[in-house]
């Protein structure tokens, strides 16, 4: 094994003893799917900068500053825009109805606000649409490790998938928590330290600018390369309608929400991951762009970020950065494998099947579908090689299927459970049509996510006045 591989596995096995330490304080039920409620602020804002910089905001936002340059930026503060909408907004609300009536999931939340038909709608796209997403991350984790360590796919995958598995599986989001603790510090710490390594080695930003002038030969091109407003209008737009709904309804982040001492803890640790995210905002895009400066002629844009990182920088501050990078993937799964578990355990086997399950029972069973839901995406990680890009589809439909009814039915009465369903199928079955039958183009400059989107508001608002709800519960 060369240096970064040993690098690689002392990091896995130093997350999995934590995990593990940490497992010894799960005590029951609460304790694995909300923290036992007692996260203070700066342990909340860990555990939600961990995943929400995680793989996209690292790894593709750097592949995407290589193709389209410094305007991939608004990715991340379409993302941060969602997390303050989290922190001011949806946070603090549902993290209230979730204290009085003991929620653990968001699945929790539908059923009392709607029914819990409507619960298991959601909860089984989500069950099954995010074992395939797992199986996505385990993907990444390998693609990184084969171009920069050179360890094969399998073994890759069955890295992220061991380490992802163990701690989470164990102990759930208390151990992901403190987990998570490593993974934002050493994430944070390998970024910081890669700018100036970089810059160093590209001749500063001016360096940065003549080499793209010089490989692109077309002013006009270089000139929008540079500029904020370089992806198209367009596509910053989609950037927004897609990505903050995500950020704000997304069922792993309202569970690390529910995990707050109290409300006061929602809005300091949520804001404060909103604030980051920001500051965030231009460091992968820049070491795309660097990337881009480098190795023009890169034709996989996901490698830009392991491969500018190991390029530009002495061993042990690569190996750092590349210790960055798994944390990113690695918290990224985490989140997903908690959303798998919560949807198959708490929301469709106690909702449906066993209502009568004992605490015991509850996270005995938690635990075991972690190890089968991680075991099903290593298996589809290995047998279905371009998941990354075929699974995007189950993001839209996150957002598709749950905005409407998660915001209006929080702050108004109206919206009835029939404007859940409708609003929900509808926007799901176009943003499907959009996707496969008029590639992914919705209306106008909107992509197909974001018209759906639109559409499930629209019916909403026509449902609520319409055909209003004649007795609802309070949600403010």
């Amino acid at each position: 094994m060369n240096g970064y591989t040993w690098v690689i596995v002392l990091y896995a096995l130093l997350l999995v003893g934590v995990g593990f330490i940490i497992t010894k304080r799960v005590k029951g039920s609460v304790d694995y799917f909300v923290g036992g409620r007692k996260f203070g602020s700066a342990l909340l804002f860990i555990t939600l900068v961990a995943p929400n910089i995680g793989a996209g905001s690292t790894v593709g936002v750097a592949g995407l500053g290589f193709k389209v340059g410094i305007s991939a930026a608004w990715w991340i503060v379409a993302s941060s825009v969602g997390t303050f909408i989290l922190a001011f907004v949806v946070g603090p609300v549902i993290w209230r109805l979730a204290k009085e009536h003991n929620f653990y999931t968001l699945g929790d939340y539908l059923d009392y606000r709607y029914n819990k038909y409507f619960r298991g709608l959601i909860s089984l796209m989500m069950a099954i649409g995010t074992v395939a997403i797992f199986a996505g991350q385990l993907m990444g984790i390998a693609w990184i490790l084969s171009a920069v360590a050179g360890i094969s796919k399998t073994v890759g995958i069955l890295i992220g998938a061991v380490v992802v598995i163990l701690y989470f599986g164990a102990g759930g989001m208390l151990a992901a928590a403190y987990v998570n603790i490593i993974e934002a510090t050493v994430k944070l710490i390998g970024f910081l330290i890669a700018v100036p390594f970089v810059l160093n080695f590209i001749g500063g930003w001016s360096g940065l600018e003549a080499t793209i002038v010089g490989n692109m030969a077309d002013s006009v091109k270089s000139a929008s390369y540079f500029s904020f407003d370089g992806a198209g209008v367009s596509t910053i737009i989609g950037f927004f309608l897609m990505l903050t709904p995500s950020f704000f309804i997304s069922p792993g982040l309202i569970g690390k929400v529910y995990g707050a001492k109290n409300k006061r803890t929602v809005i300091l640790g949520t804001c404060l991951c909103g604030l980051v995210m920001l500051a965030f905002a231009l460091i992968p895009p820049f070491l795309g762009m660097a990337a881009a400066a480098i190795v023009p002629n890169l034709t996989e844009r996901e490698l830009a970020l392991p491969i500018v990182m190991k390029e530009c920088m002495p061993f042990w501050a690569s190996a750092l950065a590349l210790a960055a990078i798994f944390s990113a993937e690695v918290s990224a799964a985490d989140a997903v494998l908690y959303m798998i578990t919560s949807s198959f355990t708490k929301d469709l086997y106690k909702g449906f099947i066993k209502p009568d399950i004992s605490d015991e029972m509850l996270l005995k069973s938690s635990r075991v579908v972690a190890v089968v839901a991680g075991l099903l995406g290593v298996g589809m990680a290995i047998v279905l090689p371009n998941i990354i890009t075929a699974l995007s589809i189950f993001y839209s439909l996150m957002s598709v299927s749950l905005t409407a009814p998660l915001l209006f039915g929080l702050f108004s009465k109206r919206p009835s459970t029939a404007a859940a369903f409708i609003s929900a199928t509808v926007g799901v079955a176009v943003a499907v049509f959009l996707h496969f039958w008029n590639d992914g183009k919705g209306l106008g400059i909107l992509n197909g996510q974001s018209t759906a989107i639109l559409l499930t508001i629209v019916i909403m608002i026509f449902m609520m006045y319409a055909f209003p709800a004649s007795k609802k519960n309070a949600s403010f």
